[in-house]
């Protein structure tokens, strides 16, 4: 498959944030000008519309979901490509696969995310997994900015680069969030403290942020960006507020990564309330391809 006309997959399962989910992919189906695929793998749950008369869910229940999810998408963005899979096995293996062959992957956060922060199984799974950008619906986006987290080393280029893209397509600033670790504290020990060493630290974390950001920063000229440097311990109330506060998360994919297991784990953000959404979160694999030249706003 070209990689240019490759889908936007979404993930399906008949919970009660299904049709979020689908709003979401459709958006960025449009936005990133790409049909999409909707995806239900069975055995799934149901719920409202998409439950059956029957005590026990039938592939019939799997069909329906299928068929009023693609409705749904279709009034939303009539003109949008749209084609529908049902899929046999286990959900977090299938969509894997199906990641392998898109250009975004989208599913939701499971039913309860309020009273349980952490993502679920499968999303976290594919928060390591995913063959391509991995978009969570956690909640409503707000009008803040783009927040991408950045390494600040080559390996975490895809990230810096997708977080650009997708500022330029919403017309949105960027800021730009790197953790620094004092001397020692990455391996459990006790940080050295030395008169003046904080802002030295600090002061180098900084610079290392600014050379990442620069090349791309003449790439994409017309995005805004803003930079922020914060320790190790500052980042899960980091996180917190900017879920709050963003349009959309993005960081880095892989089997290691802190800012994506904060993003999922239970050790991240408590629950804030039910009146307070999260933005989406978007998690980008390492060398993921990104366009080089600047994307117009609001395409």
């Amino acid at each position: 498959m070209n990689p240019r006309n490759r889908p936007v997959v979404v993930g399906v399962d008949g919970s009660r944030n299904t049709t979020a989910t689908v709003d979401l992919a459709v958006a960025e189906a449009v936005r990133h000008r790409a049909p999409l695929r909707i995806v239900h793998v069975w055995p799934g749950r149901y719920t409202g519309a998409f439950r059956g008369r029957g005590v026990v869910p039938a592939p019939a229940d799997a069909r329906r979901l299928l068929e009023v999810t693609a409705r749904r998408a279709e009034l939303a963005a009539p003109g949008l490509t749209i084609t529908t899979d049902l899929i046999e096995g286990g959900a977090a293996n299938a969509l894997t696969q199906c990641s392998g062959r898109a250009e975004l992957l989208v599913v939701g956060h499971r039913d309860h995310p309020f009273t349980r922060p952490s993502w679920g199984s499968t999303a976290a799974y594919l928060a390591h997994h995913s063959a391509c950008p991995l978009l969570v619906n956690r909640g409503s986006a707000h009008d803040g900015p783009v927040v991408v987290a950045s390494s600040a080393r080559a390996s975490g280029s895809a990230t810096l680069g997708f977080g650009f893209t997708e500022a330029a397509l919403r017309g949105a600033r960027l800021v730009a969030v790197h953790m620094w670790t004092r001397p020692g504290g990455s391996d459990g020990a006790v940080p050295v403290v030395r008169a003046g060493g904080y802002a030295t630290e600090r002061a180098a974390a900084g610079e290392r942020l600014t050379e990442a950001l620069r090349s791309w920063s003449g790439q994409f000229p017309e995005v805004a960006v803003e930079r922020l440097v914060v320790s190790d311990l500052d980042l899960p109330y980091t996180i917190e507020r900017a879920s709050l506060r963003s349009r959309l998360l993005v960081a880095g994919i892989g089997r290691s990564g802190r800012f994506a297991e904060l993003l999922y784990g239970s050790v991240g953000p408590a629950p804030v309330g039910p009146r307070s959404a999260t933005c989406p979160a978007l998690l980008v694999p390492a060398g993921w391809p990104v366009a080089p030249e600047p994307v117009a706003a609001g395409r």
